[in-house]
């Protein structure tokens, strides 16, 4: 099998993790267990599990050259050998302050930086390049630079190579996530017209289709994409839809929950992952499950890639 090449476009900014026995009321004083400094933003986090399971993964994501979370970022993008990396001159990234609280749940408050910015000119050093999927994030479709972003998905999702200053993007993975909704109308009919993959959560789904149920709501949003509705379901596992329109379930692997963060980006970046290795669904959805299962039983958004790499070989030894 050809080694399939993976784009993932948008944001790498500092999660500020502050680990708290519940959200303060206002006017009380409280004080966190404790907190620090992770890497984060949806796109690096989804770009990890596929480089993980060692494929090549290219992850246009712009980092400032100003302020202490650039620093953070770049610094640790450049220690991890990471590919796609755009330097935007006077620009700072910004941070998730990630509150969770003592059951696991987590609260997130974004400061955007320029992480969540697109410009076509990110794109210029993977000119001549041919992608088999590209993954975006609603985050940065609900900015102002939302509207360069679908204007260059447009040119490129789907798109014959033909010289090499072009660049084929493959077919499209959304994940519209929780503001999916806030984005406009046009944008969404959009970006849902150039057929992608949907990776969304339920209520996520639902918001988004105007459903009350999940399996509506997959309905739905396929009769838009003709394509792969993927819906996690927490800890009842996860529900797909397949192009012919067949539904299907699997239940999740019962952990003890340390928090959530990561856990739908995980779950993303090992569908990516299985989509590459052509995977039946099953057996990508038993991998996903089983990657965010992982996530959600440890503290922070990520794991190290020696545990992406087992839970890949485990999977791998089951589809053969």
């Amino acid at each position: 099998m050809q080694n399939k090449k993976l784009l993932v476009i948008g944001s790498t900014c500092v999660d500020v993790i502050v680990k708290l026995d519940h959200l303060p009321k206002t006017g009380e004083d409280m004080h966190p267990e404790w907190q620090h400094f992770a890497m984060g933003g949806c796109a690096y986090n989804v770009s990890q599990i596929p480089k993980g399971c060692g494929m090549d993964v290219t992850l246009v994501t712009p980092v400032g050259t100003e302020g202490v979370y650039s620093g953070f970022v770049k610094s640790n993008l450049l220690k991890q050998g990471i590919k796609g990396t755009v330097t935007v001159q006077g620009a700072e990234n910004g941070c998730c302050y990630c509150f969770v609280e003592k059951d696991g749940e987590r609260t997130f408050v974004s400061v955007h930086g320029v992480e969540y910015s697109f410009h076509e000119s990110y794109m210029d050093e993977q000119k001549g390049q041919s992608f088999d999927y590209t993954y975006i994030c609603g985050l940065e479709v609900e900015e102002e630079t939302g509207y360069e972003l679908i204007e260059w998905l447009e040119k490129h999702i789907e798109h014959s190579f033909s010289d090499s200053d072009d660049i084929s993007a493959g077919t499209l993975v959304y994940a519209p996530g929780p503001r999916g909704v806030n984005i406009s109308p046009d944008k969404n009919e959009r970006i849902l017209a150039m057929k992608p993959v949907l990776h969304l959560n339920e209520e996520e789904a639902m918001a988004l289709s105007g459903e009350k149920t999940p399996e509506a709501a997959a309905a739905k949003l396929q009769e838009k994409t003709q394509n792969l509705i993927v819906i996690t379901l927490g800890e009842n596992g996860v529900l797909w839809m397949e192009k012919d329109g067949s539904l299907h379930r699997l239940p999740s692997r019962k952990v003890t929950v340390k928090d959530t963060i990561g856990a739908g980006d995980s779950h993303c970046g090992a569908l990516l992952a299985g989509l590459s290795m052509e995977w039946s669904m099953e057996h990508t959805m038993s991998f996903a499950n089983a990657i965010s299962g992982e996530v959600v039983s440890r503290e922070g958004a990520m794991l190290p890639d020696i545990e992406i790499e087992k839970i890949f070989d485990e999977e791998k030894m089951n589809v053969s």
